[in-house]
């Protein structure tokens, strides 16, 4: 099979890869399609801890069952060969308090597609039978690729709380900001400002409903400040992970406020504690999704409640690399590159 392979920091080629078999408690997934995630760009410039060169990535994908361990159907009654299929790729190698709680994402045996195992980048993945779901009829395979990042916007707005009248500040009008827009709107969020330096990023965030705000014309944080009588925001999201931006959510947080970092742009930078204690300002981090956030993304992707088209993009895998550089140079008007491993796999 065709794989794109991250060889070395900014290096991605394509090459002949041996078709994985499926264990007995695994699925064989042909992928229709991958998407490009912001973690995937940092492990790309060889920023992040998780993902060692050479590796297969992708983790944001839809596909059609193609062939089933000995044991998948006892272990996941639903799945059938052919059937059109997203995957969680966040699985467990065993049990843990956490994961006895829901959180499997935290396990400490957790395990990621694309980072400790061959990823989508791929014409074909095996993946844990248990996490596979089925695509609903009226979600197609591209639009089902987009569960797990629209997974990643329903924690973040599980995490934020009630915020049903309140005023919210997304920094980063990537796909998890604009997703984590559309999900603090859905909990009747009064206004949410969006910031970000690329206008076409910010014009979708305006499109979607955001007070679009560019730190390069306005500071973001007198804005907001002014914008609400120097309260400041209920919520602050950090959908970047840069010193900058962790700094300017806490600035424009509330006393008492809450400050959600899910950017991780750089794993470590400096923050304003004192600001932070004196402010009483909780901070706290939202890392990825429990399986009843994706459970619930999908459903959310059915109900048509979530989009980040019309601004998606398909491309051959051959052409991933490419697309790698673009993203980090100059995304323009793409929410999402969704890749294509094989031309003639289903739609």
């Amino acid at each position: 099979m065709q794989a794109l392979v991250w060889e070395a920091p900014r290096v991605m080629a394509l090459r002949r890869a041996p078709i994985p078999r499926p264990a007995a408690d695994q699925v064989l997934v042909r992928v229709a399609y991958a998407g490009i995630c912001g973690s995937e760009l940092s492990g790309y410039l060889g920023h992040s801890s998780l993902r060692v060169p050479p590796l297969i990535m992708g983790h944001e994908f839809s596909g059609e069952i193609v062939e089933l361990g000995e044991d998948a159907s006892a272990i996941n009654p639903a799945l059938t060969p052919g059937q059109h299929v997203t995957v969680n790729p966040l699985s467990c190698r065993g049990t843990s308090p956490l994961q006895e709680r829901g959180l499997d994402h935290l396990c400490p045996t957790r395990m990621l597609l694309g980072a400790h195992q061959p990823g989508a980048y791929a014409e074909y993945i095996a993946v844990p039978a248990r996490s596979v779901l089925p695509l609903p009829p009226r979600v197609s395979l591209r639009i089902g690729a987009l569960t797990e990042p629209v997974a990643c916007g329903v924690r973040i707005g599980e995490l934020a709380g009630d915020v049903a009248g309140k005023d919210c500040l997304v920094i980063g009008a990537g796909p998890i900001g604009l997703l984590a827009l559309q999900n603090l709107q859905r909990q009747q969020a009064r206004r949410i400002f969006i910031a970000d330096l690329d206008p076409h990023r910010l014009a979708m965030g305006a499109d979607l409903g955001g007070v679009a705000l560019n730190p390069a014309v306005v500071d973001v944080v007198a804005a907001v400040r002014a914008a609400t009588d120097n309260m400041g925001v209920s919520v602050a999201v950090d959908a970047v992970g840069t010193g900058q931006t962790r700094t300017q959510c806490v600035a424009a947080a509330q006393t008492t406020g809450a400050v959600i970092l899910s950017g991780l742009h750089e794993e470590t930078s400096s923050m304003p504690a004192a600001d932070i204690i004196r402010r009483e300002i909780v901070v706290r981090g939202a890392f990825a999704y429990s399986p009843a956030n994706f459970a619930a993304a999908l459903n959310l992707l059915a109900e048509n409640a979530i989009r980040l088209d019309p601004w998606i993009v398909e491309a051959p895998l051959a052409e991933g690399g490419a697309w790698f550089e673009r993203l980090l140079v100059a995304p323009g008007n793409v929410s999402k590159v969704l890749l294509r491993p094989a031309e003639d796999a289903p739609v």
